[in-house]
C-alpha cells in the first residue's frame, strides 16, 4: 500500500513538474514575441483603397464618404494613414499593431475591432463609439476605456487580472462586457450601473466581490472558475435572472441556499461542481422561485414534493422552537 502511495506522489511530482516546465516555456515565448523588433509595415494607400467600402450620405446629405474599412491579416504596424473621419465601422484585426492612437481621429466611429494583434487598450476617448472588440490580443488591463456612449465592450482571450481599471464615471451606458478567458481572480471593479450582461467563464474567480454595484444585470456567466463559497451575492442584485455556475467548486448546498438574496433568479446551472448527488429537488427546496435548474424545467410534481419537504420542515422547527420555549419555562 505504502509502494502505491509513493509510486502515486512521485507520479503527482512528475505532473507538477511537467506543468511548470509547460507554464515557464509558454511565458519565455510571449517574452520573446513582446521583445521581437517588427519589421515596419505601415498603411499603404492601395491596402486603404482596398478596404474602403459602403458609400453612404454624410452632413446634410448632398455629400457622400465612405463609412466602412477593413484591412485584416495585412501585418499593419502602424496605420496612422487611416484619417477619413467619417468612417464608422473598423476592423484591424489580425495585424501587428502595438496601439490605437491612429484611430483617436475618427470622431464619427460606432463600431471598431481589433482582435489579434494590440498590447493595450488604450485610446483617446470617442464620442460616439458604441461597440468594441478587443479579443485575443496581450491586453494587460482595462486602463483607458472611456466612451461615454459605449454599449457593448469584448475583451475576451486577453490577460487581464483585475477590472479595477474600468473607468466607471465614463461607462454609464455599458449594457454587455465580455471577459471570458482571461485571469481576473476576483470581480472586485465591476461597478457598472447599467449593465445587463456580464461573462466571466474560464477565468480564475475565487471571490464574488463588488457586485453591490451592478442593479441592472440580468445574465452573469461565471462558468469555469474556482468558486469554492458564494459570499458576495446581495439583494441590490434585483433584477439577475440568469447565473451560471458550472464547473467551479462548490460542495455544499448551503452555499445554494445563499442565492436566496436574488429576489429575480429564475435560471441556475451548478453542473459539474462537486455538490452531492440528486441535488435537483434540494435546489427546489431553497430556491422556490426557480424556473430551470442545469437548463431543464421543472416540472409541476417536482414543486409540489418540494413544497411538501419545505411544509415539513417548516413544521419541524415549529415543534423544536416550542420544545425549546417549554425548556425555558420549566
Amino acid at each position: 500500500m505504502e509502494g502505491e502511495e509513493q509510486e502515486g506522489d512521485e507520479y503527482e511530482g512528475e505532473e507538477k513538474e511537467e506543468e511548470e516546465k509547460e507554464e515557464e516555456e509558454a511565458a519565455l515565448l510571449e517574452q520573446q514575441e513582446e521583445e521581437q523588433v517588427l519589421a515596419p509595415c505601415p498603411l499603404t494607400e492601395e491596402v486603404l483603397r482596398e478596404g474602403l467600402s459602403l458609400l453612404c450620405k454624410i452632413g446634410n446629405g448632398l455629400a457622400h464618404a465612405y463609412v466602412r474599412f477593413e484591412a485584416k491579416y495585412k501585418d499593419l504596424t502602424d496605420s496612422s494613414l487611416l484619417c477619413f473621419i467619417h468612417l464608422r465601422y473598423v476592423d484591424l484585426s489580425e495585424n501587428k499593431l502595438q496601439d490605437l492612437s491612429s484611430v483617436s481621429s475618427l470622431t464619427h466611429l460606432l463600431w471598431l475591432r481589433v482582435d489579434r494583434t494590440l498590447t493595450s487598450a488604450r485610446m483617446q476617448e470617442l464620442p460616439y463609439l458604441q461597440i468594441i472588440s478587443f479579443a485575443h490580443n496581450r491586453i494587460k488591463d482595462m486602463e483607458g476605456i472611456t466612451h461615454p456612449r459605449l454599449a457593448n465592450l469584448s475583451l475576451i482571450g486577453n490577460k487581464i487580472q483585475t477590472a479595477q481599471g474600468l473607468s466607471h464615471g465614463q461607462l454609464f451606458n455599458l449594457r454587455i462586457l465580455e471577459l471570458r478567458g482571461n485571469v481576473l481572480g476576483s470581480t472586485a471593479g465591476l461597478n457598472l450601473p447599467k449593465l445587463k450582461s456580464l461573462y466571466l467563464a474560464q477565468n480564475a474567480i475565487q471571490s464574488l466581490e463588488g457586485l453591490e454595484g451592478l442593479g441592472q444585470l440580468a445574465t452573469l456567466h461565471l462558468r469555469d472558475n474556482k468558486l469554492e463559497i458564494l459570499d458576495g451575492f446581495c439583494s441590490s442584485l434585483k433584477c439577475l435572472q440568469y447565473l451560471n455556475l458550472r464547473n467551479n467548486r462548490i460542495s455544499s448546498l448551503q452555499e445554494v441556499e445563499k442565492l436566496k438574496v436574488l429576489p429575480r433568479l429564475q435560471a441556475l446551472v451548478l453542473l459539474d461542481n462537486p455538490c452531492e448527488p440528486n441535488y435537483r429537488l434540494e435546489v427546489l427546496v431553497l430556491l422556490p422561485h426557480l424556473q430551470r435548474l442545469d437548463k431543464e424545467l421543472f416540472e409541476e410534481d417536482e414543486r409540489e414534493e418540494a413544497n411538501q419537504i419545505c411544509q415539513k420542515r417548516q413544521e419541524e422547527e415549529k415543534k423544536m422552537e416550542g420544545s425549546l420555549r417549554g425548556d425555558v419555562t420549566e
